[in-house]
């Protein structure tokens, strides 16, 4: 009768190599960086989105090292590979881009993200409750909006009691990767609001999914 071969110890070892090295590739190929912030970055992971942050602990082996708003370092089944920001598409006839935007919860419990008006650069502050885009008079002087000539005059309530201001159209309005056109600002005389709130007038054309202090905007198409 046939012995079996017996497999040396070296060999049973590069096996076992061979297999950790194909298991680890195999992770790395479902991990893709969707949102970078400081310190902090969306990830998709087997399909879940995940919120790592530097110095948490890993998820499903995965852990954020460090991140900017260009890259993010992970160490994953304990390689460490950089990432930049890569973009998810959809299955179907032809695949179609999806403009995605991920925000953090911050302090006081607000989402903020950055973004332009009309190319100018501006810090947005998420306002489910505010019926447009609004800003203060100063705000939309530092961004070229000539309000007083382009806008109507109207009287607005504010936290702050009844105010002056003008309805305006902004040309674009972008967050992200996401860039909507002809949308409903208002200015308002004065110092209020402190931070340029994203209102309803852009918010109402995106979908918006909150969960874990992460909100996710997905622009409809």
């Amino acid at each position: 009768m046939a012995q079996p071969r017996r497999t040396s110890p070296l060999a049973a070892l590069l096996g076992c190599s061979l297999l950790l090295g194909a298991s680890a590739l195999q992770a790395a190929s479902d991990v893709r960086v969707v949102g970078l912030f400081p310190n902090a970055a969306v990830v998709n992971i087997d399909g879940a989105r995940h919120m790592l942050r530097v110095g948490k602990p890993a998820v499903q082996g995965v852990e954020l090292v460090a991140s900017d708003s260009n890259t993010a370092t992970l160490r994953i089944d304990g390689q460490t590979r950089q990432f930049g920001l890569q973009r998810e598409y959809t299955e179907g006839f032809a695949q179609t881009e999806r403009q995605q935007v991920s925000i953090p919860r911050g302090e006081g419990g607000h989402f903020r993200v950055t973004g332009s008006i009309n190319g100018h650069h501006t810090v947005f502050m998420v306002d489910t409750g505010a019926t447009s885009v609004a800003m203060n008079a100063n705000q939309a002087r530092r961004m070229g909006i000539d309000y007083q000539l382009i806008g109507t005059p109207i009287r607005a309530t504010t936290a702050s009691g009844a105010v002056d201001g003008y309805r305006v159209s902004l040309a674009r309005v972008k967050v992200g990767e996401i860039e909507l056109t002809n949308v409903q600002g208002v200015v308002l005389d004065g110092a209020y609001p402190l931070d340029v709130l994203l209102g309803m007038s852009w918010l109402s054309r995106v979908r918006m999914d909150e969960r874990d202090n992460l909100l996710m905007l997905e622009r409809k198409f």
